[in-house]
């Protein structure tokens, strides 16, 4: 196992982590709007707000993590038809177009970062560039991700899931 795949695989394990750290506050957040809403009669305004940004989070971490994981939508029963040259060049290419989308969506999310980061969210009080930083984070990890992938086609391997 080389350096690269040990930090790709502590990456994609933390990723995993922070997504179902975050899925656990998202439950506890609408737990507390419907208790406020139903026992106490007072719905607290940020509880809404935080669960959306948290959904943004626990899916751009999500969707970095199936990539390396293989756990994303693939066209496998057309590539397994391909004799074996032709299959490693059609993952090949199905890696490389990943690629290519993660970093048109780490530049595009970076772009409305910063166009957004001066204007606070309403009811919360944090900048609205922070919706745009989940793209900015999966973006990069999906890039590392598809470069681990890359390599290891080139060598013959597989890449081993992380796990938790």
């Amino acid at each position: 196992m080389t350096a690269y795949t040990k930090l790709c695989a502590a990456l994609s394990r933390w990723s995993l982590r922070a997504a179902v750290l975050g899925l656990v506050v998202l439950v506890v957040c609408v737990q507390w709007q419907v208790i406020g809403r139903y026992l106490f009669n007072d719905s607290p305004t940020w509880t809404e707000p935080v669960a959306l940004l948290l959904v943004l989070y626990i899916t751009a971490l999500a969707v970095a993590v199936g990539v390396r994981d293989a756990g994303h939508l693939g066209m496998e029963s057309l590539v397994v038809l391909l004799p074996q040259a032709a299959q490693r060049v059609a993952e090949a290419l199905i890696h490389a177009c990943v690629l290519a989308f993660a970093v048109l969506m780490a530049y595009a999310g970076w772009e409305w970062l910063t166009l957004k980061w001066a204007e606070p969210k309403p009811m919360l009080g944090v900048p609205e560039g922070l919706d745009y930083l989940p793209l900015v984070i999966s973006g990069a990890l999906i890039v590392l991700f598809c470069i681990e992938h890359l390599i290891a086609l080139w060598r013959g391997q597989t890449v081993e899931e992380a796990g938790i």
